[in-house]
């Protein structure tokens, strides 16, 4: 199974876990999340995530899940990246989060592909479905 790791700002990516615990009735095994506040030194920060991201890594790797492309929480996600093995997407919601953990036992190809659908697919405009 593939390792599942939030980096996102503050508390959002444990409130991501949290909801997605009272969906699927159970808390997900490899996941973990990192939040950082805005007086958190990114560098800091880093050798804080490489821990993290190996207490979730078994050995099929890690999606790392972030909430803003650019923002620091992705920059330090950037830093962890190794293709094949450490892979990360943007734009992280609670769609996105719950295909991941679906389709985690698969491939990561099919891994990201879904992922990255389940969180685009997530949003829409309800007046007009």
């Amino acid at each position: 199974m593939i390792g599942i790791f939030l980096i996102t700002h503050a508390s959002y990516g444990e409130s991501l876990i949290q909801c997605a615990c009272h969906v699927l009735n159970h808390r997900p095994a490899q996941i973990a999340q990192l939040g950082v506040s805005a007086q958190d030194d990114p560098l800091d920060a880093l050798p804080l995530a490489r821990d993290m991201l190996s207490f979730v890594d078994k050995g099929r790797g890690v999606l790392i899940l972030t909430d803003i492309f650019g923002a620091t929480p992705a920059n330090i996600a950037m830093k962890l990246l190794k293709p094949g093995q450490i892979e990360a997407v943007a734009g992280v919601n609670l769609p996105m989060l719950l295909r991941a953990l679906t389709y985690r036992d698969k491939d990561f190809e099919t891994l990201v592909t879904r992922t990255v659908a389940g969180g685009r697919d997530g949003i829409l405009n309800m007046a007009k479905s």
